[in-house]
């Protein structure tokens, strides 16, 4: 049994809508398991919602709601969202599904069982927005608690933990001689900063006196799960934990995450809960960063330069929304997000360069060679130059796309579309069908011919991140879309003969803001 390649997202939790990070999220998640099945791989695509906790109990009191119908409501929206965005997901799972409830409830007996779990009087403060008991590192220096936590309540409760402390020294050895454990590579000193405190046990409980929306702990009814161990173990949950077909998909190639669920979650109690089951470790977190607005400010609807994803998709299409993230941000790092920068972008390398060289070439074979594409028939300086271009960045964006440099991959792939722009200008095709001469007509057919293949390669490469144009665009030419990889990125005459139907405006030229304007 081969294993497949196991992609996740975080699980989004359900107590508001889904924002900027939520949706680029899963559009970097889906344009790598895109990227991966384009390559061939049998791929497994895993997101979903986190659906329990004190906070969705509290929303859906304020609400007139069962804690399930707000969470439902929520979810509902992430789903909409994920169709919107055109995510290929494989798999959605919700936190409060019996198939997830069963699997969490089976691992916390069996940790139990083996002596890793203990109850104790829990006395302390407690932040309500993060759900958690706090330590005295995690106060400012002034002794205050930082707007992070929320409001910080004292509270004395017992609840049971998890002796994750006596994983710690595992965990630094694992981290210290696994370098790809974390991508980008330098967020792994993020880690071992962290290991060099000492480690507490984990709380993973809460009393049913003061929260009753949670999973029950099976050897005590007075309890539910703190609501982290719970989320966390969605990842190996709904793909057959205990069944002969886990092995499958697990270890997981990617966990796509936020650095701000990333240490101490994701990177501290995520491995040690896997080892406590004598699990293998997922082989790469992949870390990214966040959108900010202009100047690297934070994203706030007060200040004013807050962007709903939605709003975006509906004005300018989904493909467009995937290209601006993918294009705009160094995975692993800030970005900036904001409405003139998206302009800019979408102008010039969508609408100008991409969809003009479609809409020419459109036209052009309509007015010169009624809509079917002729063969080429000479290879002169300009075109070898072509052909030299496109070898190159046909080789260097898969490897950009494979290093998982994708900015760099579209910035490779705008090139080359700017280069045929070129070439159409160089060899003018309007001025060659004046001509009476034989040579200018074989040039004439050469350049609506390379162009024509020209674009069906590029749309091919871009197919990851603009699934929906790269089908609309093959289409127009009667093939179907881009399945692999394989065949499809050599150049060559498949499209001689046939009939290129209207392509249409694949992205329509809008007016730029002022402040665009002014930053050009």
């Amino acid at each position: 049994m081969s294993k497949c390649f196991y992609i996740t997202t975080a699980i989004d939790y359900t107590n508001g809508a889904p924002h900027l990070g939520h949706a680029y999220e899963k559009v970097l998640t889906d344009v790598i398991a895109r990227m991966m099945r384009l390559q061939g791989r049998d791929v497994w695509f895993l997101t979903g919602t986190d659906e329990h906790g004190q906070k969705n109990q509290q929303s859906a009191q304020k609400a007139g709601l069962t804690p399930l119908e707000q969470v439902t409501r929520i979810s509902e929206v992430f789903q909409e969202m994920l169709k919107s965005l055109n995510v290929s997901n494989d798999d959605f799972v919700r936190t409060t599904q019996e198939r997830h409830t069963k699997v969490v409830q089976e691992i916390l007996q069996k940790v139990y069982d083996k002596g890793l779990i203990y109850k104790k009087e829990t006395k302390g403060f407690y932040s309500l927005r993060q759900e958690q008991f706090l330590m005295e590192k995690d106060r400012r220096e002034d002794g205050t608690w930082g707007p992070e936590w929320g409001e910080v309540i004292e509270l004395s409760e017992p609840n049971y933990y998890f002796k994750q402390s006596q994983f710690q020294q595992w965990l630094i050895d694992y981290v210290s001689g696994h370098e790809d454990f974390v991508f980008p590579k330098y967020r792994r000193a993020q880690v071992l900063e962290f290991l060099k405190e000492p480690l507490n046990d984990l709380c993973i409980s809460r009393p049913k006196s003061r929260l009753s929306w949670g999973i029950e702990l099976p050897f005590d009814r007075d309890f539910v799960t703190y609501v982290w161990f719970d989320a966390l173990i969605n990842y190996i949950s709904v793909i057959g934990w205990g069944t002969k077909d886990f092995e499958k998909k697990w270890p997981a190639d990617y966990h796509v995450i936020g650095k701000d669920i990333f240490v101490p979650a994701h990177a501290i109690y995520w491995p040690i809960m896997l080892k406590a089951l004598e699990l293998p470790m997922p082989k790469t977190f992949l870390v990214h960063g966040f959108w900010n607005g202009l100047g690297g400010e934070k994203m706030s609807k007060s200040l004013g330069n807050y962007v709903d994803p939605m709003d975006i998709v509906k004005k300018y299409g989904t493909d467009a929304f995937r290209y601006y993230v993918i294009r705009e941000m160094q995975l692993g790092y800030d970005a900036e997000f904001t409405q003139e920068r998206f302009d800019v972008r979408y102008n010039s390398e969508l609408a100008n360069d991409l969809g003009n060289l479609a809409s020419r070439l459109n036209n052009m074979m309509g007015r010169y060679c009624e809509n079917i594409v002729p063969a080429a028939e000479i290879e002169e300086e300009a075109e070898k130059n072509l052909h030299a271009a496109w070898n190159e960045t046909r080789t260097n964006a898969v490897k950009a796309y494979e290093e998982l440099s994708l900015n760099k991959a579209l910035e490779l792939i705008n090139e080359f579309v700017k280069k045929m722009n070129a070439y159409l200008e160089q060899r003018a095709p309007w001025k060659l069908a004046k001509s009476t001469d034989a040579l200018d007509a074989k040039r004439l057919k050469t350049s609506l011919a390379l162009v024509a293949e020209g674009l069906r390669l590029a749309v091919s490469l871009l197919t990851p991140v603009a699934p929906a144009t790269s089908a609309k665009v093959r289409a127009a030419w009667g093939l179907n879309p881009v399945e692999r990889w394989e065949n499809e990125l050599n150049r060559g005459n498949t499209l001689t003969g046939k009939k290129m139907e209207s392509i249409g405006i694949l992205f329509p030229k809008f007016e730029e803001s002022t402040a665009a304007k002014a930053s050009k």
